[in-house]
């Protein structure tokens, strides 16, 4: 099979697509870009945002990468701070007076019909560069961090991934994520490396993604728990849409915590589980389910360690939770000080701050971030009760606010799809929970809000959770242990 790569307005053999690539880096260089200058990239997926890509690693720039939503005043603040002395856009994407950027279409006409100065791409001065990728935290719980990454340990850790989950040459690509960001960016650059097809759909559309899968012979699909939920609602609501995923073998999933109901609904739906996947911006991809090991998260891959640890770094026995911690090669170079330098990072294992287990077999089982709140007496972990919840079928997030001497007041805001109601989700969560972690109040919307990067937006969910208490809208009352819970409906 000839690879491709699948656009909305265009289909090309790779082989044309890289011809192209070279063209757009010539261009670059045109326009002053040479080795090791800082360029930002803020744009939404497309042909254009791929061929850009891969000229500026041809052309050994240091890519910063903006999505394309982030704010004008945020990427100038951005631009400053890094020494970006280009930025590339498209004519979506917001940006503030004085950084006159060039738009990738303006780019791609420059570069349409000049004759190519090198025969095939090579990232090899790009994959020598320490600080060949800046990249982003998502800021869901706080400002954003600059991560900088080497190419050269970028891309070895995409061959481990490759190699672990199996995609091969045959392989058609359907990520359903935005590039700019670690996974999207991911699964771009595995098309390169294994010589398969992408599919660059407009994954904020599934209906319209799911034909473009079906009509490219998509084979392996990459999103977020949240597009895996509402994928399953559209071909339950439109019956027709299912003949588009005939030819899928896996469904790949990361970036947000997945509930067990979510992957038995899979499993009964299309007989594939939903493979789960553990990874950061930070320290990259690290472990994988994989179709023959559909357990949980996965092994680690290849070359990289993976253990949990007690209070005093101490390994605990499997089956026992604590902190996860990673040795891996492939993990950032440092963080970008205020004046744009690199600050290293030491390297060895690296403290997550994610709690999780490992079975007999070193499948890791995340459960959450290490963060915990105090109520009546008690330490709770949010993001525990979230998952015991959504044993339950109940998909929650947890907003924990500050409630004077009895500790936390915990938020519980509830996915409620089919409108079943507050007094229904109370009654699953008592049901669920032990009475210690029971809600202090319920609040049920048709689907959580998205940050950027496709996970429930806490940000957003803590301000609906605190504009709800000043206006009075989270009433409570006394049990008979003390507990302070919501008032019926």
């Amino acid at each position: 099979m000839t690879a491709k790569i699948f656009a909305s307005d265009s289909v090309q053999t790779l082989e044309e697509f890289e011809d192209g690539a070279l063209r757009v880096a010539d261009a670059l260089a045109e326009r002053g870009v040479t080795p090791g200058q800082r360029v930002i990239l803020k744009a939404g997926n497309s042909a254009a945002y791929v061929a850009t890509l891969l000229g500026l690693m041809h052309a050994a720039a240091s890519i910063i990468l903006v999505d394309q939503q982030e704010r004008p005043e945020e990427t100038l603040r951005i631009a400053r701070r890094t020494g970006a002395k280009l930025v590339l856009v498209d004519n979506d994407a917001p940006v503030a007076d004085g950084l006159d950027p060039i738009t990738l279409y303006e780019l791609l006409v420059s570069a349409a019909g000049r004759t190519r100065l090198d025969s095939r791409l090579s990232f090899d001065t790009w994959c020598e560069m320490p600080d060949s990728l800046i990249m982003w935290t998502s800021g869901s719980t706080g400002s954003p961090k600059g991560i900088v990454k080497s190419g050269g340990k970028f891309l070895r850790n995409l061959r481990r991934n490759a190699d672990q989950v199996g995609h091969v040459a045959d392989d058609v690509l359907v990520p359903l994520l935005p590039f700019s960001h670690q996974y999207g960016l991911s699964m771009v650059l595995i098309a390169w490396l294994v010589r398969c097809s992408l599919v660059i759909a407009p994954y904020r559309r599934l209906d319209r993604s799911l034909v473009m899968a079906g009509q490219s012979g998509g084979t392996v699909f990459d999103a977020t728990p949240a597009s895996y939920r509402s994928m399953l609602n559209i071909v339950t609501r439109k019956p027709g849409l299912r003949e588009h995923l005939d030819r899928v073998r896996m469904f790949c999933v990361g970036a947000a915590p997945l509930d067990q109901p979510l992957v038995d609904r899979y499993v009964e739906e299309f007989e594939l589980p939903l493979l789960d996947s553990y990874g950061s911006t930070e320290l990259g991809n690290v472990a994988f389910a994989t179709l023959d090991n559909p357990v949980a998260c996965g092994r680690a891959m290849e070359g990289i360690g993976l253990r949990v640890v007690d209070e005093e770094g101490l390994p605990v026995p499997a089956g026992r939770p604590g902190e996860i911690e990673v040795h891996t090669p492939d993990g950032l170079e440092g963080y970008l000080g205020e004046e744009g330098e690199l600050v290293p990072v030491p390297g060895g294992w690296t403290r997550t701050g994610d709690l999780g287990h490992l079975d007999e077999q070193d499948n890791v089982f995340v459960l959450g971030r290490k963060y915990a709140v105090h109520r009546n007496g008690y330490t709770l972990h949010p993001e525990l009760i979230e998952r015991k919840a959504a044993a339950a079928g109940c998909s929650t997030r947890i907003v924990a606010l500050d409630d004077g001497s009895r500790g936390s007041h915990l938020v519980f805001f509830v996915e409620d799809e089919e409108d079943r109601g507050v007094p229904h989700w109370r009654e699953v969560l008592r049901g669920a929970l032990p009475e210690f972690e029971h809600p202090n109040a319920v609040v049920a919307m048709d689907r959580f809000p998205l940050n950027r990067n496709g996970k429930p937006d806490k940000l957003l969910l803590q301000e609906l959770a605190e504009k709800q208490r000043a206006g009075g809208l989270l009433p409570r009352q006394r049990d008979s242990a003390g507990q302070s819970r919501p008032t019926p409906a």
